[in-house]
């Protein structure tokens, strides 16, 4: 098997009066893992029933490979969609399952059942091809369904939101599941979810959305380390924030007017003085300052509980009505009575200052 490239070029959908993508420009490279993050509503779904050939656009044009898929049904796109749903046949077994494209295909029966046999070895399925579905665990089914859609050797593998109905030690685990499969493979997977974890833990690259338009499209550590707006710095990850307006800029960041006084952070947008804008911190990134010395960023707070994540711990602090919190390691950890008096801080470069604009409410 091998990838394709596809390409959007201004795509747009529209239904009736309502534009669920507005003119959207995308390039995915062939061999990708490539996912689409944006919460419901935004349009996700919809660029990917647009690649699969089950929506036309209004206007602007698909390219696979280089080819334009105007005119082109689902079923002559070099393309394979797996739901939600997975819609594997229960009368079926496992191995019937995933050689019924090659049979309706007409590939003979023998190198049929070869190759189904080859793809449930390839997702570690190889001992179950004599059950039927109801006998698998929803990872297993879900392996099925991969191996059902590879099987007609797909240069691009969509996958709208496939691990929403599994619980989460069983997402975490089919994350590294597909991650493999993909390397293996060399397809192009086109993977559709509002769930952060998922897009950062697989993705070569991560396009946020927000209502029918792409916020950002980079890999998943500039995704995350480097937001290009306020609505991927709050969808993509927790964040303090401190609005205000930039005071004072300079060749190493800016200084930004808040009401917990001034305080300095990077201004990679290049954000002049009398901005709005908004300082985002990350909780890890934040610290609890000790000792009664305060840093040039330091704010006081009141402590309000704590939340144990096993090896990790978080910090929740209140002021003013605003919330904070503070990631840390579960190693030595100083305890705080409730309402206690602290003071958290944070460097300069940690600090990253944006433009005002709508934040994310997922």
């Amino acid at each position: 098997m091998r990838g394709m490239d596809i390409e959007l070029r201004d795509v747009s959908i529209r239904f009736g009066g309502f534009t669920a993508v507005h003119p959207t420009n995308l390039k995915i490279k062939a061999g990708e893992f490539f996912s689409i993050l944006g919460p419901s509503g935004c349009g996700k779904t919809t660029i990917l029933r647009m690649v699969s050939g089950f929506l036309n656009p209004t206007s602007g044009d698909v390219l696979i490979g280089g080819k334009s898929m105007a005119g082109i049904g689902p079923d002559k796109r070099p393309t394979a969609l797996i739901f939600q749903s997975l819609a594997l046949f229960p009368l079926m077994t496992v191995r019937e399952n995933v050689a019924f494209g090659l049979e309706m295909r007409g590939m003979a029966k023998g190198p049929r059942s070869d190759k189904a046999q080859e793809l449930l070895d390839l997702v570690a399925l190889g001992d179950q091809g004599e059950k039927t579905p109801d006998e698998l665990s929803g990872g297993q089914r879900q392996r099925v369904a991969i191996a059902r859609a590879l099987a007609v050797e797909p240069a691009v593998l969509l996958l709208d939101e496939p691990l929403s109905a599994l619980d989460l030690k069983l997402r975490q685990h089919m994350r590294s599941e597909l991650r493999d499969i993909q390397r293996k493979t060399g397809v192009t997977f086109i993977y559709i979810t509002h769930d952060q974890g998922e897009a950062l833990t697989m993705s070569d690259r991560i396009a946020v959305m927000k209502a029918g338009v792409i916020e950002q499209v980079d890999t998943t550590d500039l995704v995350y380390n480097a937001p290009s707006t306020a609505f991927t710095a709050t969808f993509v990850g927790a964040n303090n924030m401190f609005k205000g307006k930039i005071k004072e800029v300079s060749s190493d960041g800016a200084v930004i007017d808040t009401k917990y006084g001034l305080l300095r952070g990077t201004n990679p947008k290049n954000l002049s003085v009398g901005s709005e804008a908004i300082l985002f911190v990350r909780p890890e990134k934040m610290t609890v300052q000790s000792g009664g010395k305060k840093s040039d960023n330091a704010i006081d707070v009141k402590y309000e509980r704590r939340d144990l994540e096993g090896a990790f711990v978080n910090l929740h602090f209140l002021q003013d009505g605003d919330k904070f919190s503070v990631h840390q390691t579960n190693v030595n950890l100083k305890s705080h009575e409730k309402g206690e008096s602290c003071t958290i801080g944070f460097d300069s470069k940690a600090g990253m200052i944006l433009a005002t604009g709508e934040l994310a409410d997922e």
